[in-house]
């Protein structure tokens, strides 16, 4: 990717980006001509440890925190692109779901992207411009003991819809991703998960949950990233309020 320059002087929000998908993006933005990135994540760290050879400002907070989104804002005027990556994992059977835990994934999932593409709408409003949002395949294909989670995705798909079809007077195109499984430390979230690595390591845990994916793998953050790019640029001109399922056939 490094060889296309198709994001030459241009400027883009990315939230969730000191890991996996969101890092992943970031990185391909810079290597593809990005002037400047807005990078948002709980971790400043790891933000920072990504080195980018573009204008970076670095935001440490939660994406559904809306004071941080006041702050920011002004600062967006002008933006090209958007990235609207923040999430955290989650698990549980409805009937057996506290209330708690479901606020705490919508709260990031869902509430957290509104904000985020609100305020990146808004930004692009007088120039327009492009946006992505990371949902999921399992918000297209239900999983049962995902609760919040595949709710929260399934609603930001649908978003996706709906802000696209606002967004196009002003010439703001808004498409969504959903991914199958992707190798990223979302997983370490699951207590399950922890508990499998334990027992059999991480590689065979990884490995033991790709059975039900067609092609036998989880994606890598980089493959998912190419994908988001992929709609973000003028390559995806023609491409609003369409959720691209990128799952190596999980959801068939």
């Amino acid at each position: 990717m490094t060889d296309i320059q198709d994001f030459e002087g241009r400027t883009a929000l990315v939230t969730g980006a000191a890991s996996g998908i969101g890092a992943a993006c970031a990185r391909a933005l810079a290597a593809r001509g990005a002037a400047k990135l807005f990078l948002v994540d709980v971790d400043t760290a790891g933000m920072d440890a990504l080195d980018l050879p573009c204008e970076v400002e670095t935001i440490t907070g939660s994406v559904a925190d809306e004071a941080l989104w006041n702050d920011l804002e002004p600062r967006l005027a002008g933006l090209d692109h958007a990235v609207v990556n923040a999430g955290i994992g989650g698990s549980g059977q409805i009937a057996n779901l506290d209330f708690a835990e479901w606020r705490r994934i919508m709260d990031v999932n869902l509430d957290g992207a509104f904000l985020t593409l609100r305020a990146a709408m808004r930004a692009m409003k007088d120039t327009g411009g492009s946006a992505v949002i990371t949902s999921s395949s399992t918000g297209v294909k239900p999983i049962a003991g995902i609760g919040p989670y595949g709710v929260a995705k399934a609603a930001v798909s649908h978003m996706t819809r709906i802000a696209a079809l606002e967004g196009a007077p002003n010439n703001i195109r808004v498409n969504a991703i959903a991914p199958g499984g992707v190798d990223t430390n979302i997983w370490e979230s699951s207590p399950e998960f922890k508990q499998s690595v334990e027992a059999n390591g991480r590689e065979a845990t990884i490995k033991a949950m790709t059975t039900t994916t067609p092609l036998g793998r989880f994606a890598t953050s980089e493959e998912i990233a190419s994908d988001i790019l992929y709609m973000l640029a003028p390559s995806g001109a023609n491409l609003t309020g369409h959720v691209l399922v990128s799952d190596g056939g999980f959801t068939l």
